[in-house]
């Protein structure tokens, strides 16, 4: 398969997210990527179900949405009314696991489980066969504009090893210091999905950089 991007929209401007998710729309990119901070899980807080609401009527790209929240299976439902199509929680967030991602595909939405950069991928080995991706957070969770974790490399392909033994059809994504520098390794390395905010939404032809992305080229 492809590898498919998945421009953040945590940097993008706030001010005028209309043109920005209507510039995503043009480009080349596969989905929209919606970071959801509660200011207790995460030392930040972005956006909540309004401005979802709104991104949502302009966007024509499925939304890859992550919550890096609090007891996330309070708003699973939500999250579905409000346009998501991948909902991703954090592994380190969620004590009854199975029963979160199993609910999400009730919803009729696709299930991802996030790994902050210091939790292991070997506790992944139980909830694979459940899932339908792995976000791999290759920076610490919570702010923008941070520099890739080198380590992540390593973490990468460990888990590209795991899937592949186990013959699950689960993806691999990446958000955190991604940009046209490093987007080849990570594909090499087993990622599917490219997240990028800063590198897309702050160069001055997102649309070019986008496309650079896609192609590797």
């Amino acid at each position: 398969m492809d590898h498919l991007v998945s421009p953040s929209l945590l940097a993008a401007d706030f001010g005028n997210l209309e043109k920005d998710v209507l510039m995503v729309n043009k480009s080349q990119a596969d989905w929209l990527h919606l970071d959801i901070m509660d200011g207790l899980f995460v030392p930040n807080i972005s956006f909540g179900f309004p401005v979802i609401e709104c991104v949502r009527k302009v966007a024509e790209k499925p939304l890859d949405v992550h919550l890096m929240i609090v007891d996330p299976d309070r708003y699973l439902a939500r999250f579905r009314d409000t346009g998501a199509n991948i909902l991703t929680v954090q592994y380190e967030a969620c004590t009854h696991l199975h029963r979160t991602v199993t609910e999400i595909h009730n919803l009729g939405m696709k299930a991802g489980v996030a790994l902050n950069p210091h939790t292991p991928v070997s506790l992944l080995k139980n909830i694979l066969p459940f899932v339908d991706m792995v976000l791999i957070m290759t920076v610490n969770p919570g702010l923008g504009g941070q520099s890739f974790i080198m380590e992540s490399y390593n973490k990468i392909t460990e888990l590209r090893k795991i899937i592949d033994a186990g013959g699950y059809n689960v993806m691999i994504e990446v958000d955190g210091g991604i940009d046209t520098k490093n987007a080849a390794k990570l594909i090499e390395s087993g990622v599917n999905v490219l997240v990028a905010g800063n590198s897309v939404f702050s160069s001055d032809d997102p649309i070019e950089t986008i496309r650079k992305l896609k192609r590797l080229n």
